[in-house]
């Protein structure tokens, strides 16, 4: 895979000295809180983008827009340190075939535990870079590298000993402690053909979807190393990812299973998204995607080359396999532009389904699906830069499962799509606003979901939330609903106001204050509530709101 990967980085830099300039491709790390700030211009009426696929490569007018965000309210001083603490990057080099910028990125917050009994005081000590270059007006690159210490409150703590992950990064090397130590590192090197033919090769996040989150591909768990190839012929856009994970759920062993360290298991994934902009207003769009181990019962596997074919139709391919072992997803995206300023949105995934058992509404065990419903608007009550977005997700119990985890729908031990898993219903409130340098955010979250209880030998009984779980250990074929197990009834609300110093890079004074409460059937609520404050940058999506 490493000889692979080499090979690929060395084609797509070779390529980059020759192909005529065509628009300026760039690339920048994707967060649902920065990139909320290009609303008005993806999901205007007037224009007809696709969407749905992030991270997003910003070409023409997109990129125009990056670039006035990136350039507001700049300073008026003629001193070095004024310009690279309020207007420029680090180190930045403009020429007229190739362009260059570093960044330190710092991230230090510190905070405190109001609630919970335990008043710890919660840190997060970052030390990070960031790198840019093009060359000519085909080939982008991007990278950065995060060496990171914390502490977080208690839930954060309980979350990361399950699971061995710092959510969305990676795997810390003191996970029962209080204090986490880890390290995170991004890097995306991407090609332009021609304006319609994209190919990137990264170690990174992909996220599909019009919403905060998605039940069909999110940017939740660590990054992980893919291929991805996107077109566009018309208004129709095609993007296939080739993906390379881990599974630290399922360790290595050799043949005598001595003990040894071997590293993580690996499993391997292939997403396609077929999206349709029908007018300026209507989009619809087909998914798919199909996760396999490396290596299962049978021995070893490696990469399927079934599943290479760079087109739509993966499912007849693994059809074809009668004992096959992998697990597919069939999907569906769409948003329509209701008003000018506002857009509905929703998906569709569908795991498992059986239409006689569905209809019977009997709660039949392999009737596996998820579904979102959402709306968002920009500048709205025409207040400029005040957006909104109002959110619905659900998904059954046992839908990300397979019979053994290895190649369920996960990466790195974290789910590929919603951060809980299966079997919840959830309700999402946010609003944005930026005035001058000042950027304020407001969420809130109510979420239902089942946790599995304990029978007599302590051992969890599967209700279907757990996706590491075999679905073959479910305890009941039918009657099976949403929210079954322990019922958790989980309320969430975060608020940060931040002074944006440098929009270059992210880098901005913020106070936060995030609340959660999850009441657990039979058991005690759980609290929390953390004020911090901090000096921080970078355009990472960290997740707490789980």
């Amino acid at each position: 895979m490493k000889h692979t990967l080499s090979y690929a980085i060395a084609g797509i830099l070779s390529l980059s000295a020759f192909g005529s300039l065509q628009a300026q491709v760039k690339y920048q790390p994707y967060s649902y809180q920065h990139h909320q700030k290009y609303d008005e211009e993806l999901y205007s009426p007037k224009t007809r983008y696709h969407t749905s696929v992030k991270p997003t490569l910003f070409q023409g007018r997109m990129l125009e827009k990056l670039d006035s965000i990136q350039g507001l309210n700049p300073t008026t001083s003629e001193n070095w340190f004024m310009r690279k603490i309020f207007n420029e990057h680090l180190i930045e080099v403009e020429k007229e075939d190739h362009t260059f910028y570093l960044d330190v990125l710092p991230d230090f917050v510190i905070g405190t535990e109001l609630i919970d009994s335990d008043k710890r005081t919660t840190w997060l000590n970052t030390r990070g870079v960031q790198g840019g270059v093009t060359i000519g007006d085909k080939f982008t690159f991007y990278g950065n590298f995060f060496e990171n210490q914390g502490v977080y409150p208690r839930y954060m703590d309980d979350y990361i000993r399950e699971s061995m992950v710092v959510p969305g990064q990676a795997m810390s090397k003191n996970r029962f402690g209080k204090k986490k130590d880890w390290m995170y590192a991004t890097a995306n090197a991407t090609y332009a053909f021609s304006d319609y033919f994209h190919a990137t090769l990264a170690y990174d996040k992909n996220f599909i979807g019009d919403g905060y989150r998605s039940v069909l591909l999110s940017d939740f768990s660590s990054n992980y190393a893919h291929l991805k190839f996107s077109g566009k012929i018309g208004n129709v856009q095609y993007t296939s990812i080739w993906a390379y994970m881990n599974d630290p759920q399922n360790p290595r062993v050799d043949s005598l299973n001595s003990g040894g360290r071997f590293g993580d298991g690996i499993k391997w994934g292939a997403f396609q998204y077929l999206d349709y902009n029908v007018t300026n207003r209507l989009s619809i769009g087909f998914f798919q995607s199909v996760i396999w181990a490396n290596r299962n019962q049978a021995g070893h596997r490696g990469f399927d080359f079934n599943y290479m074919n760079p087109i739509l139709f993966l499912r007849p391919v693994e059809n074809n396999n009668i004992s096959s072992p992998d697990k597919m997803f069939l999907g569906l995206n769409a948003k329509y532009k209701v008003l000018d300023n506002a857009t509905v949105y929703g998906q569709f995934l569908l795991g498992e389904f059986t239409a006689k058992e569905f209809f019977a509404n009997k709660g039949y065990q392999h009737n596996k699906w998820g579904a979102q419903l959402g709306a968002k608007a920009f500048n709205i009550f025409g207040v400029q830069n005040l957006n909104i977005l109002g959110e619905y997700n659900l998904v059954r119990p046992y839908t990300y499962q397979h019979f053994v985890s290895i190649s369920n729908y996960s990466n790195r031990g974290e789910p590929l799509a919603h951060p809980r898993g299966a079997n919840f219903r959830e309700l999402i409130g946010i609003a944005n606003y930026s005035w001058n340098r000042f950027d304020f955010s407001v969420q809130g979250l109510y979420s239902r979901f089942g946790t599995d209880p304990l029978d007599n030998l302590m051992r969890p009984i599967n209700y279907g939330g757990d996706i590491f779980q075999s679905y073959n250990t479910a305890p009941n074929r039918y009657g099976n609903k949403i929210g079954q197990g322990v019922q958790n009834d989980l309320f969430y609300a975060d608020f940060k106001a931040a002074y944006v110093l440098n929009p270059k890079y992210n880098l901005r004074l913020e106070l936060g204050y995030t609340q959660r409460y999850n009441k657990i059937e039979g058991e005690a609520t759980q609290k929390s509530g953390v004020i911090n404050f901090g000096l921080r940058s970078s355009f990472r999506n960290l997740y707490s709101d789980f």
